[in-house]
């Protein structure tokens, strides 16, 4: 029986946990399998998009994190040219290379939407969502930089390292072994790898606050992992810097007294060089963790604001004053007022303070961890991202669009762009022509000069074509499957549409009778 309790316990309360562990890996997979299967017609299929992911994130990394430079897609770009002359001999003309590359970017950075990895948890018994980007981008100046996302240096570090509950205590573990072999230049680049691993933390804290500013319940249980985190390095990092101090002084100890030879002379130099650049790099891990503290700092005063502003925003739909008032006039007993009235009227203005208390304040040693304080939404409600509302705005304004036109090329065989206009100001109103969806619409309608609406249904070639494959109800595609059309651009024929607004005319014919 409880060996049964143990397997269910196992597989149940630990598959989100499991999930959330390998969402990371979810986009490697995904790029390698379907970047270059129908780009130019397969002409490309040769590459592997999988060493070129890897090789893309090591480039963002060393940019990121251990130059502190931020990358253009022109630095991008000029490595990707790299990668493909020599590491695949490719050799194209610049303008095929320069779309080759932009494809690429697009595909690596999944057109600047996050990748969705969906899961079961049959803890909740219901299905869940999880979002992950490898590169994210910020627009400063006019200009665009693009940096390596934590996730993407997790998932790259998870390719090689071995994974932990805490991946610095790992590399400092092994770093005292380094030390304690006398391999300081092993010990040398494990200290560059914590110094990425601290890097990627101040990442994470960004990250926290995106998903705070988004979702306050979300964000607050973030914040709390990231704070148990960061306590939980620091308080065993603390021991074990000491302890890599301890071992360097006593390897240095040993060298000099074996420096009286002319052997041991080389291999003191030596070992002095080496320490001295092992020491250098602890100390640039000292500095980058001060940063982290005064991180973790700013990220509690801004988690702090948020909750407090978003408990206020939730107190005033919650408790009606009006309606409180209307009780009591109801039960006729203003007592009931002191309740309400008194934390006002009354405020404690007296504060004091003992002195007894400084020296506790200066000797005190605060707790590495500290408990926040739980928000347990009444009803948990699913985020809707900006992005997604767009998505459902720029569907269903297509959709009535497409519908309108497919039902004026069925009725009257032939119709002008004038007249469809025409037909749109009395369904829509006159506001359509200051949309910009309905000028969105008309040019990715112009990408083909023909259309068969039993063959958009099977394979989709424009936006339009998925409009109508993926909006239409069943009733509507049985309605319109057999028709076809085609487009006549008049380009000297001009339909105005607002005063210093107009666009080419366009007639629409059907062929399918």
């Amino acid at each position: 029986m409880a060996e049964q309790y143990i397997l269910w316990n196992d597989i149940i309360e630990n598959h989100s946990r499991r999930m959330e562990n390998l969402k990371k890996y979810y986009p490697f997979f995904r790029l390698q399998e379907t970047t270059f299967g129908q780009y130019k017609e397969g002409r490309y299929s040769d590459l592997d998009m999988g060493y070129i992911t890897l090789a893309s994130l090591r480039f963002f990394i060393d940019e990121n994190n251990f130059n502190e430079r931020r990358v253009t897609f022109g630095n991008y770009q000029s490595f990707l040219i790299q990668v493909l002359h020599r590491d695949f001999e490719l050799d194209i003309p610049a303008e095929e290379m320069e779309e080759l590359t932009l494809y690429i970017f697009d595909k690596l950075k999944n057109d600047g939407k996050p990748f969705y990895f969906h899961y079961f948890d049959p803890k909740d018994h219901k299905r869940k969502t999880s979002r992950m980007k490898l590169i994210e981008s910020e627009i400063e100046d006019g200009s665009i930089f693009y940096h390596i996302t934590a996730d993407g240096v997790e998932f790259y570090l998870d390719t090689k390292e071995v994974k932990d509950e805490s991946q610095i205590s790992v590399q400092q573990l092994l770093l005292t072994k380094m030390i304690h072999a006398n391999n300081f230049r092993g010990g040398i680049d494990v200290v560059k790898r914590i110094n990425s691993e601290v890097s990627k933390m101040s990442l994470k804290k960004r990250e926290v606050i995106e998903i705070l500013e988004g979702d306050v319940y979300e964000g607050a249980a973030a914040c709390q992992q990231y704070m148990s985190q960061v306590a939980r390095w620091f308080e065993e990092e603390e021991k074990l810097f000491q302890k890599n101090k301890e071992l360097i002084d006593t390897a240095l100890r040993k060298a000099e007294s074996d420096a009286a030879t002319e052997e041991g002379r080389k291999k003191y130099f030596k070992i002095l060089e080496e320490i001295y650049e092992l020491e250098t790099e602890l100390k640039k891990t000292i500095e980058r963790h001060a940063q982290l503290v005064s991180e973790t700092m700013e990220l509690t005063k801004v988690t702090d604001s948020i909750i407090s502003k978003a408990k206020l925003k939730r107190l005033r739909p919650v408790f009606d004053f009006h309606k409180q008032l209307n009780i009591l006039e109801e039960q006729d007993n203003a007592a009931k007022l002191e309740i309400l009235l008194k934390p006002l009227l009354k405020p404690n203005i007296k504060k004091t303070f003992v002195f007894s208390n400084l020296d506790r304040l200066l000797t005190n040693r605060p707790d590495t961890a500290v408990e926040r304080e739980q928000i347990t939404p009444e009803q948990e409600t699913e985020y809707v991202y900006p992005d997604e509302l767009e998505e459902e705005r720029i569907a269903s304004n297509f959709k009535l669009l497409a519908m309108e036109l497919l039902e004026q090329i069925k009725k009257k065989h032939n119709i002008t762009l004038r007249e469809l206009n025409a037909i749109f100001e009395i369904r829509f109103g006159r506001e359509l022509f200051i949309n910009g969806d309905y000028y969105t619409f008309l040019l990715h309608l112009c990408q083909k000069q023909s259309y068969c609406v039993e063959d958009m249904l099977h394979k989709q070639d424009t936006f339009f074509d998925g409009i109508v494959a993926n909006e239409l109800s069943r009733d509507e595609r049985e309605r319109y499957q057999s028709m076809k059309f085609v487009l006549h651009l008049d380009w000297d024929d001009e339909v105005t549409i607002a005063p210093g607004c107009t666009v080419s005319n366009i007639e629409f014919e059907r062929t399918d009778i």
